[in-house]
């Protein structure tokens, strides 16, 4: 009867059904959790990474206040230094057996800590043993972070490594150039107190604590092991550093890490000697690290969608090798072409991450390739501003320091070609 027709239950199997519905409603319920955990990754990315330069680029410019609150010798300065390479590559080796133990998320989270309290408490320092010290926690926290953002974009945005190491780099870049430029005039705001000053950037560190913290609830999964059945278990035990690439990968890395502490450095001075005035100097390096804002984002991006990044890595370092050309035949001459064309040439940091994202098969192995990778570079880039100076001293000129540089950007053209060819490892 048609009464009993519409009073007939719902069949369970119907694609209408209440089974079928549930199973809709739960679907959407995932993917809307799946996008809000996308939003988190970025938020904690980009303020992660905005935290990775402040403890260094913050110091040199109120290092004289330093040296003189804390009796600092000029050895010691110089130790400072070299300090940030030696921790990011000692700490760096580290990294992949606490990332396998608890998980990429909840280390980063730690190193965000440890970040803000080594700015926080090297305030506090009463001497040059503490300051160092605690200058040295803080690089800890950053060292970590350095090698495991590689590892949260490829295991967050498995198909988008490019654009988001060039997000994140480009957040790096950004927090670099305002720690430079706003740790002077912070400094004024509390009454000429440099503790205060270098002091408050561990409030950037404070709020990207909270968003890593809720990134690790909501895990990505291990590097490889239970519940990624998808990935075998073999895969943990690659041996990267019997790749070529990983050894081109980390040459390159080390090279261009050379490179940018030198120009870190020493490009103030290099103009200055050239004979233009401390503030224009003071702009020209400006240049150097605010065009690396959106080059970095750019760059990566494009890198990211192309098979191959060997011709990119060339191109830069032509662009490196012309403003070295550039300041050792007429410094004065052009320095705002010399300044665009190291400017170009420091955005192969965030190509060099990009490569390590790409050339990993899985997470498991990125966390491997980013810390021999980096861990190697940064030790191989120690001596390279070490002996810029010493030839500076010895020959009071940047004639034989900047033949050095450009001769090193040789190696460093091979070994981005190297690196740069579409192979995986693992």
């Amino acid at each position: 009867m048609p009464h009993d027709e519409a009073a007939a239950p719902c069949d369970e199997n119907d694609e209408n059904g209440p089974h079928a519905q549930n199973g809709q409603n739960a679907e959407q319920a995932a993917a809307r959790s799946a996008v809000r955990v996308r939003r988190l990754a970025v938020a904690a990315l980009l303020l992660a990474a905005l935290n990775l330069r402040p403890a260094v680029t913050g110091l040199g410019p109120v290092l004289e206040e330093v040296r003189a609150a804390l009796g600092m010798s000029a050895t010691t300065a110089g130790l400072l230094t070299s300090t940030p390479a030696a921790c990011f590559a000692l700490v760096g080796f580290a990294a992949p057996r606490l990332a396998r133990r608890h998980g990429p998320d909840p280390v980063v989270a730690a190193g965000m800590a440890a970040v803000a309290a080594g700015l926080v408490l090297r305030g506090l320092a009463t001497g040059t043993a503490g300051f160092v010290a605690l200058s040295a926690l803080a690089l800890t926290g950053i060292a970590l972070a350095n090698v495991l953002l590689p590892v949260v974009v490829k295991q967050r945005f498995p198909d988008r490594v490019g654009a988001m190491t060039g997000l994140y780099s480009m957040a790096l870049n950004a927090g670099a150039s305002t720690a430079a430029a706003v740790t002077v005039p912070l400094t004024g705001v509390f009454g000429g107190d440099w503790r205060a000053g270098l002091g408050s950037w561990a409030v950037l560190a404070v709020l990207a604590l909270p968003p890593w913290l809720a990134l690790a609830g909501h895990r990505a999964g291990p590097p490889a092991g239970p519940g990624r059945d998808t990935e075998p278990r073999p895969e943990v035990r690659v041996r990267v550093t019997r790749s070529p690439v990983a050894w081109a990968l980390a040459l390159y890395f080390g090279l261009q890490a050379t490179a940018a502490y030198v120009v870190i450095g020493w490009l103030p001075q290099i103009f200055r000697d050239a004979g233009l005035s401390a503030q224009t100097a003071g702009l020209l390096f400006a240049v150097t690290s605010v065009l690396g804002v959106p080059l970095s984002f750019a760059l990566a991006a494009v890198a990211g969608r192309l098979r191959g990044q060997g011709g990119i890595a060339v191109a830069i370092g032509v662009c490196g090798l012309a403003g070295y050309a550039g300041l050792w035949a007429a410094p004065a001459a052009a320095p705002w072409l010399w300044a665009v064309l190291l400017g170009v040439a420091n955005c192969s940091f965030p190509l060099a991450l990009t490569m390590i994202g790409m050339r990993g098969r899985d997470s498991a192995t990125v966390i491997r390739l980013s810390a021999f990778a980096q861990g190697t570079g940064y030790l191989l880039s120690i001596p390279g501003p070490i002996l810029v100076g010493a030839l500076y001293q010895r020959g009071g000129d940047w004639q034989a320091p900047l033949l050095l540089l450009a001769l090193l950007m040789l190696p460093q053209l091979a070994a981005g070609f190297l690196a740069g060819r579409d192979q995986r490892i693992g």
